[in-house]
């Protein structure tokens, strides 16, 4: 653990410099404002992480990061009509050549939303709902597999486009969008490591759309909401100048149905996916087309117990499929879908997402007061395929002679309210025991466990 523990005097000047923030961010935290419609909101959170014997290749296997995400909110509600500007600082210090730094960390000074909702209201008929949204927002469809605003990573996804609601009589809802993804900007490494700030961009060359229908099965009977989705997304996507893509096209179809968590009984979750299209075997300009045919299932089964604590024990597995030899690309694309509710986090260790990914495992949520909560998760991960990479790893063997077996995955979480409402200290921790694949694979850096922690302190105004 030497490499582990080591730190650099800049990288030690700059965790300082990081925590030297927390009395400023205890002290005496505003209101919100909120007059004539009027309502600004504000939150900032400071991160320190830490990695050693990473699991993804080609990078430090010993790592340091201090992240700073600051969000604010201006929101103007005159009824039907809601105008909302949000802007993102994400920022990130102590990197090198060597460390995973990517728009995932850094996205300075950026009007990620920027939109214009009105509510319809019983536009059409009684019973139902209609609102509409325009500009820019993030989004989170269904289990946010597919996609999310994540709130871990340090910046976020954000489109451009048109977005309908509506709610109709018997617990009946739809969602459709036709949105722009936003490409995040830099993405260099001399412009992320120095946060330049540069407007995100939207184009034409990449296109997301989608709707999902949704039903609660038992809206006049059972208290326990028993709910039924199905979905369809489609991403396009093709070359643009200095930006060369895979040139994916692809249709996803997806079903799932959820029974909430109750206290004293069973809860469920089942959603399975299937992927179709094609894509290019490459980044070249002349690499060729292929028909694409992936599937993805997750499912859980969970039990909340009566007690003071209000536990809950679930059992989990997931699959994502991966590519194998032949004329289909055979690996889901899990698009800009979200990863710490079901696997662990992102930022340095971001080891573990649904592609070619088999994953079984439980997990444990606490909540001793209401002023903290904690998650445990264990997860055996093994490879879909294998001779394609190990789910975000990067780590492949293209031969298969390396074996299926990731490795086991202890993934652990606690949070408190040091002041409720509005400061919080979050700690996560990793400890991934690298299996025969992770050890033995061409690529692969050979430390046999992977080790992460990250310290978050939050404030909100």
């Amino acid at each position: 653990m030497p490499e582990f523990l080591a730190a650099t005097r800049q990288r030690r000047s700059l965790v300082l410099r990081g925590l030297a923030l927390a009395p400023l961010l205890a002290a005496s935290p505003a209101q919100a404002a909120e007059e004539d419609g009027f309502r600004l909101t504000a939150n900032t959170r400071l991160r320190y992480e830490a990695i050693g014997g990473q699991a993804r290749a080609g990078f430090n296997a010993a790592d340091e990061l201090v992240n700073l995400r600051t969000i604010v909110r201006a929101e103007y509600d005159t009824h039907p009509l809601k105008f909302v500007v949000e802007v993102w600082d994400s920022r990130a210090w102590g990197a090198n050549p060597g460390t995973p730094l990517s728009t995932g960390e850094v996205n300075a000074l950026e009007p990620v939303q920027a939109y214009v909702a009105a509510d319809f209201g019983a536009a059409l008929g009684k019973g139902t709902r209609l609102a509409l949204q325009a500009g820019r927002f993030t989004l989170d469809l269904g289990g946010r597999r597919l996609v999310a605003s994540d709130d871990y990573r340090n910046t976020t996804n954000g489109f451009t486009g048109l977005r309908a609601d509506l709610t109709a009589p018997g617990g009946v809802k739809a969602l459709a969008f036709y949105v722009l993804p936003q490409t995040r900007l830099p993405d260099d490494f001399t412009g992320m490591d120095h946060a330049r700030i540069e407007w995100d961009k939207e184009s034409f060359s990449q296109v997301l759309w989608a709707g999902l229908v949704s039903k609660r099965l038992n809206a006049s009977a059972a208290p326990r909401a028993i709910t039924a989705e199905v979905s369809f997304v489609h991403y396009g996507e093709r070359d643009a100048p200095g930006r060369p893509t895979r040139n994916r096209s692809l249709n996803t179809a997806g079903l799932r149905a959820i029974a909430d968590p109750r206290a004293g009984s069973w809860d469920w979750e089942l959603e399975g996916m299937y992927q179709w299209g094609e894509t290019a075997t490459s980044l070249a300009a002349v690499a060729p087309l292929v028909p694409v045919s992936a599937s993805f299932v997750h499912a859980r089964l969970g039990y909340t117990f009566k007690a003071p604590w209000q536990p809950r024990f679930a059992a989990e597995f997931d699959r994502g499929s991966g590519d194998r030899p032949g004329g289909t690309y055979t690996r889901f694309d899990t698009l800009f879908g979200m990863r710490r509710a079901d696997f662990s986090p992102a930022g340095l260790y971001n080891a573990a997402t649904r592609t070619n990914l088999v994953a079984a495992g439980a997990r444990l949520e606490l909540t001793p007061s209401k002023r903290v909560d904690g998650l445990l998760t264990y997860h055996a991960l093994w490879l879909a395929s294998a001779a394609d990479a190990f789910a975000s790893t990067g780590v492949r063997d293209p031969a298969g002679n390396s074996g299926t077996f990731g490795g086991h995955q202890i993934d652990a979480r606690v949070r408190y309210w040091l002041v409720p409402k509005r400061l919080r200290f979050e700690a996560n921790g990793v400890l991934l025991f690298k299996g025969g694949f992770l050890r033995d694979a061409p690529n692969a850096i050979p430390e046999r466990t992977t080790r992460y922690v990250s310290l978050n302190l939050s404030a909100f105004l």
